[in-house]
C-alpha cells in the first residue's frame, strides 16, 4: 500500500469520517468486540452505575453492556461527529429512553463535573491522546471515590506489524502504561493480558495481544 493509502487508515481509525468513516467503524466494532468486552467485564457493572466511554466508535456493544444490571446510566464521548451521529442512530431506543448520552468533545477535557462517574472505559484510544498524563488526570477527577476505570489496548508487540501505525500512532507495552499510570494518584487494582486471533487487512489471522489494565480512584 502506497504512504498516502496507509496515512489515511490511520487518521480513519483516529477519527471515522465520510463514507469510508462508516465502514471502518463497522470493521473497528467486529475486529475490537473481544477488547470491548474485557473492558466491560473487568468493570464490574453493578445496578445504578454511572458509565463513561471514551472514543465509543458505532457503539453498536451498548446493548451488551445494557444487558449487564438494572438501572444503568451510560455517556459516551466521541471526536468523531459520524461516530457520535451512527452511536446515536444505532442506540436510538436508550436515547429516548434517557438510559444513554452521547456527546462530541476535543479528546482532551472532559466535559462533565467532578466524581459524576462510577466506572469508566476506553478501548483502543491509547495511542490517539495527545496529552497522556493530562487526559488520565481528567478521567481521574471526574471518577467517583473508589471509582474504576478501565484501559484496554493492543500491546505494542501486535501493533507495530501493522504497517499504518507509524502514523497518527503512539504504541505502548504494560510497562509504558504502567509509567504514565505512575504519574497521577491511580492505583492499579488489576491487569489481564489475552491473546486471540484477528483476521489481518490481508485476510490471513494473526494473533492479537491486548491488555485490560483496571485503576481505582
Amino acid at each position: 500500500m502506497k504512504k498516502e493509502e496507509l496515512q489515511s487508515i490511520a487518521s480513519q481509525l483516529k477519527k471515522p469520517e465520510g463514507e469510508k468513516g462508516i465502514e471502518m467503524a463497522n470493521m473497528m466494532h467486529e475486529t475490537n468486540i473481544n477488547m470491548t468486552l474485557s473492558a466491560i467485564r473487568n468493570l464490574h457493572i453493578s445496578q445504578g452505575d454511572n458509565i463513561l466511554e471514551l472514543g465509543h466508535g458505532n457503539a453498536a456493544h451498548l446493548e451488551h453492556l445494557m444487558q449487564q444490571c438494572n438501572h444503568l446510566k451510560y455517556y459516551g464521548l466521541e471526536m468523531s461527529e459520524l461516530m457520535f451521529q451512527e452511536a446515536r442512530q444505532i442506540n436510538r431506543n436508550y436515547v429516548s429512553q434517557k438510559q444513554a448520552f452521547f456527546s462530541l468533545y476535543d479528546g482532551n477535557v472532559i466535559p462533565f463535573s467532578d466524581a459524576h462517574f462510577n466506572k469508566i472505559f476506553t478501548v483502543n484510544t491509547l495511542y490517539f491522546w495527545q496529552e497522556p498524563v493530562k487526559l488520565l488526570m481528567e478521567i481521574y477527577r471526574v471518577l467517583d471515590n473508589k471509582g474504576i476505570f478501565c484501559l484496554t489496548f493492543a500491546q505494542e508487540s501486535f501493533m507495530e506489524k501493522l504497517p499504518f501505525t507509524e502514523f497518527e500512532f503512539e504504541l505502548y507495552n504494560t510497562e509504558k502504561v504502567e509509567k504514565l499510570i505512575s504519574q497521577t494518584p491511580f492505583k492499579i487494582i488489576n491487569s489481564e493480558t489475552l491473546t486471540e486471533k484477528v483476521k489481518s487487512k490481508t485476510g490471513e489471522f494473526v494473533d492479537r495481544e491486548f491488555t485490560t489494565i483496571v485503576l481505582m480512584k
